[in-house]
């Protein structure tokens, strides 16, 4: 059974491919992608607190990408595996209550669900070149 946090990382990977599929035209929907959960996901404060993040990061987040990433330019990346980056990139940067190691392992779990098959060593080696690179003890 998949927990808590899981499903909300999910629902805020769906609703950043939308808010990103759309240009950023239209405001994130969280509490519809939120709803199809049911009642495995009552409380949505994590992922809003997730969603709202990327979106106050995005310029840094998108620039780290960037910058681990070279031979992949940013707009040439595959959307799914982009909004998954943005979130793996935020926990492990901005967050305090995300160890960075479960960040990653959590982005690989959703990419090889919502992915293609080469999606899970992209972002494994992306977001493990950032937090090695950024997290540093």
């Amino acid at each position: 059974m998949a927990s808590y946090r899981h499903l909300a990382r999910i629902a805020v990977m769906q609703t950043l491919f939308s808010y990103e599929f759309r240009n950023q035209q239209v405001p994130p929907d969280l509490k519809s992608n939120t709803a199809e959960f049911g009642d495995k996901l009552t409380d949505i404060s994590f992922a809003q607190s997730l969603l709202d993040g990327i979106i106050k990061h995005q310029k840094q987040i998108q620039k780290i990408i960037t910058e681990e990433a070279p031979e992949w330019p940013y707009d040439r990346i595959a959307l799914i595996d982009r909004v998954i980056l943005q979130m793996g990139t935020y926990e492990i940067m901005f967050s305090d209550d995300v160890p960075p190691v479960v960040a990653i392992n959590e982005a690989i779990e959703i990419v090889k669900v919502f992915g293609d098959l080469n999606s899970g060593k992209f972002i494994n080696g992306v977001l493990s070149t950032i937090m090695n690179k950024y997290k540093k003890s």
